[in-house]
């Protein structure tokens, strides 16, 4: 299996990155629309309507795009050679990972809040929110382009 890996590395590779952008791409926007849905009254059409608008997101994109990042990256770590294990960069690389895996979890948690009409949050809440995974993207990149320890 190794060596098929190492043999399919570049598309793995890109798939993986394919896979992250769609993912990330959900991530920015789904707290922007809780921004304009904390400002709909409950119940009302426009409620409604970020509510399909957030469900759509949620199953459409967000969940096949984290579970291909997480399937092409865990190919990628299993490519003999493809990682130095002994570096501390994919290390943090992965622990922000795995925080970006609960920002997402907490985003779904505020999705169903919001369809159950039981937000608890005001729109400059999710502005703040709305800019977590810039910085957690930036630092990803800086880690892996530049393996900086």
């Amino acid at each position: 299996m190794s060596s098929a890996l190492a043999a399919v590395y570049p598309w793995l590779k890109a798939l993986h990155i394919i896979a992250v952008i769609a993912w990330m791409a959900g991530l920015l926007y789904l707290p922007r629309l809780f921004v304009y849905h904390a400002d709909s009254p409950i119940g009302s059409d426009k409620a409604a309507t970020f509510e399909i608008m957030e469900r759509r997101l949620s199953h459409g994109i967000l969940l096949p795009a984290v579970a291909m990042t997480y399937g092409f990256g865990i190919l990628l770590a299993m490519t003999p050679g493809a990682v130095d294990w002994q570096r501390w960069w994919i290390w943090a690389k992965l622990a922000l990972v795995l925080l970006l895996t609960v920002f997402h979890l907490m985003l779904e948690r505020w999705r169903r809040d919001f369809a159950e009409g039981h937000n608890t949050h005001r729109a400059r809440f999710y502005r703040i929110v709305n800019e977590l995974p810039t910085l957690a993207m930036i630092a990803i990149v800086i880690l892996v382009v530049v393996k900086p320890f």
